[in-house]
């Protein structure tokens, strides 16, 4: 373990274990030992590990990479709205595997080119790189999966995110139109101005 020593603040995965020189056949006597413990599958911390607020973003980008946080998830990242998320949603291109998790359930948004790439942040939460979309694009992606996640939770967010001059009506209009949802957003950004 003198290699790669975790941190109690820095989640593991068996690839950066692998990596730092640790075999399946090591991690998994130190975990008998008490010197790792098993977070999920294939997920490792220090055993005085506390984790964060968004340990549950930490873990599925772990997990899954190429996974932007998305929808509701990345509205409660942001602070936007009182909807507690019941699983974790994530942005995937198509034909992605979407990670399979023992204590996070994951709900899966196909995007692609641009959809998937633009206005996506990168976070550090517990030593893991964290994509989350902008604030934005969040409420115009609520405005689109409003059917799926309810027309009220996009207006909440739309209206906290204007009333706290977090975004403007010209950044929200002009992501929708990227993103081919402007015409269901015109009605309440008209009636916002």
């Amino acid at each position: 373990m003198a290699q790669l020593a975790p941190t109690k603040e820095a989640l593991l995965g068996v690839a950066e274990l692998d990596v730092g020189g640790i075999s399946r056949r090591q991690i998994h006597r130190l975990v008998e030992r008490g010197d790792l413990v098993r977070i999920d599958r294939g997920v490792f911390a220090h055993p005085d590990f506390q984790p964060s607020q968004y340990h549950h973003l930490a873990l599925v980008s772990l997990r899954c990479p190429s996974a932007v946080i998305a929808l509701t998830s990345a509205a409660a990242f942001h602070r936007l709205g009182t909807q507690i998320p019941h699983a974790v949603w994530i942005a995937l291109p198509p034909r992605t595997r979407a990670p399979k998790l023992e204590s996070v359930t994951v709900e899966v948004a196909r995007f692609s080119g641009s959809r998937l790439e633009e206005d996506a942040e990168e976070h550090v939460i517990e030593g893991v790189r964290v994509r989350v979309y902008g604030l934005a694009k969040t409420v115009v992606d609520l405005f689109r999966y409003r059917n799926k996640l309810g027309i009220d939770v996009a207006l909440e967010a739309m209206r906290e995110a204007l009333r706290d001059g977090r975004t403007s009506i010209a950044e929200l209009g002009r992501i929708a139109r990227r993103d081919r949802v402007y015409g269901p957003l015109r009605p309440y950004l008209e009636s916002m101005q």
